[in-house]
């Protein structure tokens, strides 16, 4: 059974080399993966420009490889985030917006994707928002945007406060030092806009212990996923619109743990057609 036009599910990338064979025919050229991942999923999101900014070359291949209705998630660089941390950024954000913006309709959710913050450098959620709040003020409206923060004990009435005020998306992740689906689901306050961004990470250290190959699934996330697609399924009963983004980190390969979603789907479309 299709996903509902709502739900968007893909991958965080599309360009793993040992991809080739498993997912991309063996004879196919690189240049071609992109087409060939859009002809099987709806949106990808982009690693790559966390590291650096695309150029205007790039951003005009990826729309021209992909068809109508595709939809980009780009996270913001890595200078704005980490390095800067929201501090006199304003030029390089202008900068990266001004290079992404011809993406035009396929130009999804925007993502400021936080680190965990030890307390010597930026030692509580306040001193956090004294930071966040003037800069999402500064926002365009014609981008979506999403927080990801890595601080637990942040998910609290003020950030939540603070992205609905702005309309910007908080992150839902799945990593290991943050809640489970059901666990952000029951936070109240914690549908900040009118679409929700997911992205299913896991543990890096520990899955490379078992994999770099990104080929197949090694960790079971069954259980997992499956509470992932009955959380979405209630929030797009009031939202029109969810992300959701598998990592090969999550569970060893990432577009075959989005088939997993898939069929954790459909398996709930079963269930409620038998009831």
């Amino acid at each position: 059974m299709p996903l509902p036009p709502s739900l968007y599910l893909g991958a965080s990338s599309w360009t793993a080399p040992s991809w080739q064979g498993p997912f991309y025919p063996p004879e196919l050229p690189a240049a071609d993966y992109l087409t060939h991942y859009a002809a099987r999923f709806r949106t990808v999101e982009v690693d790559s420009t966390w590291y650096r900014p695309p150029s205007a070359k790039t951003v005009e291949s990826w729309r021209r490889k992909t068809p109508e209705g595709f939809v980009f998630a780009l996270k913001v660089p890595r200078s704005i985030t980490h390095e800067q941390v929201l501090v006199d950024c304003e030029t390089e954000l202008e900068q990266f917006l001004d290079v992404v913006r011809p993406l035009g309709e396929k130009l999804g959710p925007l993502l400021f994707q936080f680190p965990y913050f030890k307390p010597t450098a930026v030692p509580h959620l306040d001193a956090f928002l004294t930071r966040l709040q003037p800069f999402l003020r500064r926002l365009p409206d014609d981008v979506r945007f999403a927080v990801e923060i890595r601080n637990k004990a942040w998910l609290q009435p003020a950030l939540f406060d603070t992205l609905r005020e702005a309309r910007v998306a908080l992150a839902w992740i799945d990593h290991p030092w943050m809640p489970a689906a059901r666990q952000y689901a029951r936070l109240t306050g914690a549908r900040t806009t009118d679409f929700l961004y997911v992205r299913l990470l896991g543990d890096r250290y520990a899955i490379e212990e078992q994999t770099t190959t990104w080929t197949d699934l090694v960790v079971d996330r069954t259980r997992e996923i499956s509470a992932w697609a009955d959380v979405l399924d209630g929030a797009l009963a009031v939202l029109p619109r969810a992300f959701v983004y598998h990592n090969n980190h999550y569970a060893g390969c990432s577009y075959r743990s989005a088939a997993l979603f898939e069929g954790a789907w459909d398996a709930l479309r079963e269930r409620y057609a038998s009831e």
